[in-house]
């Protein structure tokens, strides 16, 4: 028995990290000009409610990670009628962008310098430089394939 009628001290305890580690954001768009510019807006919206805010450098790069990958989906990876699909996905400190459209035959290929005039395709090497990680991968249920993008770290 407890002869201490004192009750225990009271402190608020506040995490240094955020009460949720995990977040996930998945939507269509039109594969459209209006569509990739959407996607972007909507993305830069969902990266500030997590917590990388507006104007912030990993804020810029990961919103410039999104408009590259889906111009890239409606430029090389349109077929009339179908959406393509941005998702992302945040855990601890790292950062995943997808986006899946619905042509697989149009493999994405990294320029060999800006200097190419190879119709597009120097945002991948824009990509490339400002990731950790990336890559592509064919559908698994359906036609179409999956680029996707990896910053980590460093992502407050």
């Amino acid at each position: 028995m407890n002869s201490d009628p004192s009750p225990l001290p009271v402190r608020a305890v506040r995490p240094s990290q955020p009460r949720f580690l995990w977040h996930h954001f998945t939507m269509r768009f039109s594969s459209t000009p209006r569509g990739a510019r959407l996607a972007r807006r909507l993305a830069g919206e969902r990266l500030d409610a997590w917590g990388i805010p507006y104007g912030s450098d990993a804020h810029d790069v990961l919103t410039l990670i999104v408009a590259e990958l889906s111009a890239n989906a409606v430029r090389h990876g349109r077929v009339p009628g179908r959406d393509f699909r941005l998702r992302l996905s945040a855990e601890g400190a790292t950062l995943r962008v997808e986006v899946t459209d619905s042509r697989g035959e149009s493999i994405p290929a990294l320029a060999e310098s800006f200097n190419d005039d190879l119709d597009g395709r120097r945002g991948l090497l824009l990509v490339a430089a400002l990731t950790d990680r990336w890559g592509w991968y064919p559908c698994v249920d359906g036609p179409g394939k999956t680029v996707w993008a990896v910053l980590g770290g460093g992502l407050s």
